[in-house]
């Protein structure tokens, strides 16, 4: 087990960026018509789905208990997908919340207060709340950390609840998960007594920290270190746990504790490996520690991970995990396109991780891949009208790919909810005297920096223009540095500061303005837009000879109801100029499109010694968050190529 960690050996103190709240922030531009679906529409849903389900009566006390209702897996009998109710609940809540700050609606905040009572008379005398060890296998809490979800459930509930107290000012549900943090924390630490466990599934790690930066509660940052430190530390705590109910280590389905990143400690780990969910939300647990401790040891391996998965292991939409198998990772550069898993939630916890990554410093590598992940392989999980979901997110479709309502695992559908619905929070990190400007879209922050107060106003169609102004609006004037992200796609930028040129400081991909602010003060910036090409490493063999199409942030694809069936049939050379528009179809869009060739088979033989005839066509291609919300058919983000004469 660890010693307990010493801030002083651990390296001197820096800046904690930390994101503004929900209630901080008003979001317009891209994002507004979104956070306005999942209000009227998406967090409504959830519940009804959720309650469709049967979620209410596992969790009220006073209803009839209605047993195993989904059973246990046929392939792991430790698993029913029944266990992460909670986890629904928790981040069903957190997307209400937000829905509530951005709309008031009488109807949704009684329905989440109602589920909230129940949790309430849920809770047991000790504060333990988990319905499923209470009503359907009572006797059995800490029993299987590694397989039932347990801690993983208590995190998303502690998440909802720091949700709900930001956006409605009620602390009952605050209350609730305080109660059960304290139990946690009483069971499981280094005393003498308590148990070295931790999260199989992590994300306690990342939600105590923002309960204990909601309170001011230093015992639940505090706990977090715990279970970050004490991960994977030997004698290992999953095999103690196993050999405890009567089994071995070997009996684990998933073989190796490498699924759940509990291999070796994490100080140690020099791979992303295992279930992707599970490694990202890890990770980002372990940058919040490392930004509130000032933990300077957790820096390499956080880099080694960082390196590991956008090296070898990325999808260029910003998704991960190519396997349904595990849900996760398999080899390096094994990137397929058709049979991509790339999870909904995979993408998400990449945003989660990235963002906390620009906690401990601003760094354009962190906020670029933030964007890539957020802008492409998350928001695609979503449709417009924010009624169905993706669970899988491949890069190739043959039609036969859709979105659906509801699922026996429902964890996607709140989860790319909640994240939309919180999106302002991942614009801004805040430090004592510096503002970092991470994301650009239209809206309106409440930021304190400085002693001061400062109302920061962006105004950007972006990303379907470049064009970035951000003014600043101070009771008196205020001394602090402004950090503004250069994105890692764009050919520099231009930068006006009240209307004059300015020259900034370059520091880690952000122009960086040091100065006494005033009321008033505008800042401009400008970055191309133009189309590109993008080609994968000739180990990623199903990409070789193939090319992918973006535009700023944005990925592209092609789909059948532009260019017809057989999208591997059409040719795209390198030497031709890819053209850009704007259309006012699915929200707003720029369309990009090029001459191209399409390769003819006459008739239907298998094989022939003469090669298939072309025919000129024209690429069409939107952006691949926006596909499948038109009609169905065949999708293409990797394009076959020509080499340039």
């Amino acid at each position: 087990m660890n010693e307990p960690f010493d801030p002083r050996a651990a390296g001197k103190t820096r800046s904690r960026f930390r994101p503004l709240s929900v209630d901080k922030i008003e979001v317009g531009g891209f994002f507004g018509p979104r956070l306005d679906t999942i209000s009227t529409t998406t967090a409504k849903m959830l519940f009804d789905r959720c309650i469709e389900a049967g979620m209410l009566d596992q969790v009220d006390p006073d209803r009839p208990n209605p047993g195993i209702v989904i059973p246990y897996q046929d392939d792991n009998p430790h698993v029913t997908t029944q266990m992460f109710w909670d986890s629904d609940f928790g981040k069903s809540i957190e997307t209400a919340a937000y829905a509530l700050n951005r709309t008031p609606d009488a109807e949704l905040e009684a329905r989440v207060d109602e589920v909230i009572d129940a949790y309430g008379r849920l809770q047991q005398e000790d504060g333990y709340l988990n319905s499923w060890f209470i009503r359907i296998e009572p006797g059995k809490r800490w029993t299987n950390l590694r397989d039932q979800h347990e801690l993983y459930n208590a995190g998303h509930l502690i998440e909802g609840a720091v949700a709900y107290f930001h956006a409605t000012g009620k602390r009952r549900f605050l209350d609730i998960l305080c109660r059960y943090a304290d139990c946690i924390a009483k069971v499981f630490g280094p005393g003498e007594g308590q148990k070295h466990g931790y999260p199989g599934h992590p994300e306690l790690e990342l939600a105590l920290v923002k309960l204990g930066r909601a309170t001011g509660a230093q015992r639940y940052l505090d706990l977090a270190r715990f279970l970050v430190d004490e991960r994977g530390q030997p004698p290992l705590y999953f095999d103690l746990e196993a050999r405890a109910r009567g089994e071995t280590p070997e009996d684990f389905h998933f073989r190796t504790l490498e699924y759940c990143q509990a291999h070796r400690p994490v100080r140690e780990q020099d791979a992303v490996v295992g279930h992707a969910v599970r490694a990202a939300y890890l990770y980002a647990g372990m940058a919040d520690v490392a930004t509130e401790f000032a933990d300077t040891t957790l820096d390499a391996p956080l880099e080694r991970l960082w390196s590991h998965l956008t090296e070898k292991n990325l999808y260029v939409t910003g998704g991960f995990g190519p396997s349904a198998l595990n849900e996760g990772l398999t080899f390096d550069y094994d990137l397929p396109n058709e049979t991509a898993y790339a999870e909904t939630c995979a993408a998400v916890a990449l945003v989660f991780w990235a963002s906390r990554m620009l906690g401990r410093r601003p760094d354009a590598r962190y906020g670029d891949i933030m964007e890539q992940a957020l802008y492409n392989g998350a928001l695609s999980g979503l449709s417009f009208d924010g009624e169905t979901f993706f669970y899988d997110n491949p890069l190739e479709s043959r039609g036969d790919h859709h979105r659906w309502v509801w699922h026996r695992c429902p964890c996607c559908p709140p989860n790319i909810s909640r994240l939309v619905a919180s999106i302002g929070t991942y614009f801004y990190g805040v430090a004592d005297t510096e503002i970092a400007v991470h994301l650009y879209n239209a809206g309106t922050a409440e930021i304190d920096v400085a002693g001061g107060h400062v109302t920061l106003t962006q105004e950007t169609r972006y990303p379907l223009d470049g064009a970035v102004a951000i003014t600043l609006r101070t009771a008196s004037e205020v001394e602090f540095a402004l950090s503004l992200r250069v994105p890692g796609w764009a050919d520099g930028a231009t930068l006006r500061l009240n209307g004059e040129t300015e020259i900034a400081e370059v520091r880690d991909g952000y122009l960086r303005i040091s100065r006494r602010w005033r009321s008033g003060d505008r800042v401009e910036l400008s970055f191309d837009m133009a189309p590109r090409r993008v080609f994968a490493h000739p180990k990623v063999s199903p990409d070789q000879g193939r090319t992918a199409l973006m535009r700023g942030p944005l990925v592209y694809c092609l789909e059948g109801v532009d260019n017809g069936s057989d999208l591997n049939s059409v040719v795209l050379g390198d030497d031709v100029t890819l053209e850009a528009a704007e259309e006012d179809i699915l929200g707003g869009i720029v369309r990009l499109t090029a001459r191209a060739q399409r390769e003819v088979w006459p008739g239907n033989a298998l094989y022939r010694t003469a090669p298939p005839s072309r025919e000129a066509t024209v690429l069409s291609a939107v952006p691949y968050y926006a596909w499948d919300n038109r009609a169905p058919g065949e999708m293409l983000v990797w394009v076959r190529r020509e080499a340039g004469q």
